[in-house]
C-alpha cells in the first residue's frame, strides 16, 4: 500500500470521522461520490497545505505524493461554515490560506493545525466561534424523524446545510451500500 492509513469515530456531533495518514510513496485510488464534506490538512516537506474539500457528486481519482502527511476531518450531514457557501464547494479542493509555520487562516482569523489525538478541541473551538454549526433539520430529515416542515423547506435547509438535495444525498448512500455488499461478494 502507498498510504498508511488510521481512522477513528470522534466524539463530537459535528464529526463523521477522523482519519490520518502518510505516503510512503507516490499513489492514487479512486475516490467515490461522498455527501459530505473534509477540512483536509497536508503537510509535505515541512509546509502545510489546509484545504476545504467540499462534497462529492460523481466518483473521481485521489492522488498523492511520497512523505506526505494528511489529516482528514469528516463532517456529518447538515454540518457547515455559514460563511463559506456551498455552491463554491461542490467538487472542489479549495484551498486556504496558508499562515507561518503551523497555522492556517479561516474566516479572518488564523488557528494553529489540530492533530489527529485532539480534533475534537480543535471543533469545539469552532462551534465556540460559531465558525461552525448544525443544522437539525438535516439531521432530522436523514434520521426519518418526525417534523411539520414544509418540502420547500426541508429543501432549502439542505441546500444551505449540505449543498445538495436530500435525493442526492441518498442516492450517495445507496450507492455505498451496493458498493460494500459488493466487496463482501454479494451481488
Amino acid at each position: 500500500m502507498s498510504i498508511l492509513v488510521e481512522q477513528r469515530l470522534a466524539d463530537s456531533p459535528y464529526i463523521e470521522t477522523v482519519m490520518q495518514g502518510q505516503a510512503v510513496r507516490d499513489g492514487s485510488a479512486i475516490r467515490p461520490a461522498e455527501y459530505c464534506w473534509h477540512l483536509v490538512f497536508v503537510q509535505e516537506h515541512g509546509n502545510l497545505h489546509p484545504l476545504v474539500v467540499g462534497p462529492w457528486t460523481t466518483a473521481g481519482v485521489a492522488a498523492w505524493q511520497a512523505g506526505g502527511e494528511i489529516l482528514w476531518i469528516k463532517f456529518k450531514p447538515g454540518v457547515f461554515m455559514p460563511h463559506l457557501p456551498f455552491h463554491h464547494l461542490i467538487d472542489r479542493e479549495t484551498p486556504m490560506p496558508e499562515g507561518v509555520g503551523q497555522s492556517f487562516w479561516l474566516k479572518s482569523s488564523v488557528w494553529q493545525l489540530p492533530s489527529y489525538e485532539n480534533v475534537e478541541t480543535f471543533i469545539d473551538r469552532l462551534v465556540r466561534e460559531e465558525v461552525l454549526v448544525r443544522d437539525p433539520v438535516v439531521t432530522a430529515v436523514l434520521e426519518n424523524q418526525p417534523h411539520d416542515l414544509s418540502p420547500r423547506t426541508v429543501r432549502h435547509h439542505f441546500q444551505r446545510a449540505t449543498g445538495l438535495t436530500q435525493n442526492q444525498i441518498q442516492q450517495v448512500v445507496r450507492a455505498q451500500q451496493a458498493a460494500t455488499l459488493l466487496e463482501q461478494g454479494t451481488s
